[in-house]
């Protein structure tokens, strides 16, 4: 599966992604630093990548509908430090072996993972 990750992400998330044999990009890796989120959206669906961010204006599917989109992740964490984040994320590797991740909104939060068509 192929993934990119939001600047606001640390980049040991694509790692993790990576060590678990999925195709996965920083934001930064592409020099899309700054870049606007419909910008970005843009990218992911040439690319056909799934976003992994922090940036909650994601989960509004009225702005970006999951059915027409490779996929979101979006983390809703109480604490954003690197390590928390990390291993919040670390957390759901497993569950994206289990359950489809493409053309759907995941929200990713300390003990439950919320999915959404």
């Amino acid at each position: 599966m192929k993934f990119k990750i939001d600047e606001n992400l640390p980049v040991e998330i694509a790692e993790l992604l990576r060590s678990a044999h999925h195709d996965a990009m920083t934001v930064m890796d592409q020099g899309l630093r700054g870049a606007d989120d419909r910008h970005i959206i843009d990218v992911c669906l040439q690319e056909g990548r799934v976003l992994v961010t922090l940036d909650m204006d994601f989960a509004d599917v009225h702005a970006y509908p999951p059915q027409q989109l490779p996929g979101l992740m979006v983390l809703r964490v109480r604490w954003q430090d690197k390590c928390h984040l990390i291993a919040v994320f670390r957390r759901v590797i497993p569950l994206i072996e289990q359950e489809p991740v493409e053309r759907r909104l995941w929200i990713i939060e300390e003990t439950r993972v919320r999915i959404r068509d």
